[in-house]
């Protein structure tokens, strides 16, 4: 793969999926109380485009920059890490309670900003995670509030073209962006996805992104099969009948979750 070769790089890879189907489903969240929120395609990538100019317009972000995802399994993470590949930031996934540190951005949780700020980290960026899109119910100084700032920001981004070959995420060791598609494109192979299908990742509220695997490469399954993320909390009432409405033919639980039998379980 030559240095000037972008097509393999995630941020083509994901615009490529928007355009063959805008207003299919990507991603379907619940939280604890049962709210439900259904993102198309397009929808996802609009937050995508504003969020990169936010990241570029806003902050400064570069091409190679570090940005530490300090927020747990939720629609919003994967924006962030969309926009980071659209940008070429390198993103930085966080276990619970951690923040890395010395990363030029960091993106946190209410529960992290503190954290966030001893991190190092030139610009710190908060969101309540609400599921009606609240603002932050406190926003420490030197903290931007995501809802409030984001809003602002414009519905479409030019994305740098960004080499499959440098570093796109950090977690237990350096991906490149074309490892991080390769991985994906491997896994929804293996698992015979296809977009027919809905995958269920089954993980509490405060589930770290880890639960995609260490190389994400449950998000990259789904991109490359085109088959819609259903994020639910694990142990919830009704779990079987909330899978079966959604049509959901197979999951990927976090460890200690219980995988519905009509479910198949992806490994």
């Amino acid at each position: 793969m030559g240095m000037s070769d972008t097509s393999a790089a995630p941020g083509p890879v994901w615009r490529a999926l928007v355009a063959a189907d805008p207003a299919r489903p990507f991603v379907t969240a619940y939280d604890a109380s049962g709210g439900r929120v259904e993102l198309s395609r397009a929808t996802v990538d609009n937050w995508v485009s504003k969020t990169s100019n936010m990241l570029v317009d806003g902050l400064g972000a570069q091409p190679d920059d570090r940005l530490a995802v300090a927020l747990p399994l939720h629609w919003q993470s994967l924006v962030w890490l969309l926009a980071a590949w659209s940008v070429g930031t390198v993103a930085e996934p966080a276990g619970p309670g951690r923040v890395p540190s010395g990363a030029q951005f960091a993106i946190a949780d209410s529960d992290r900003l503190e954290t966030a700020l001893d991190s190092g980290a030139e610009e710190v960026v908060g969101t309540s995670l609400h599921p009606l899109g609240l603002p932050l119910s406190e926003t420490p100084a030197m903290v931007t509030d995501y809802t409030v700032e984001v809003r602002g920001h414009g519905d479409h981004f030019a994305p740098y073209p960004v080499d499959a070959d440098a570093v796109a995420a950090r977690t237990d060791r350096e991906y490149t962006g074309a490892e991080l598609v390769e991985a994906g494109r491997a896994r929804a192979e293996a698992w015979e996805l296809g977009e027919k299908d809905r995958v269920a990742v089954l993980a509490d509220g405060h589930a770290p992104l880890s639960v995609l695997g260490t190389d994400l490469s449950v998000l990259w399954a789904a991109v490359h099969a085109g088959t819609p993320l259903v994020l639910t909390p694990t142990g919830t009432e009704g779990l079987a009948h909330r899978l079966s409405t959604e049509q959901v033919t197979a999951a990927v639980a976090a460890e200690g979750a219980e995988v519905p039998e009509h479910v198949r379980t992806l490994s």
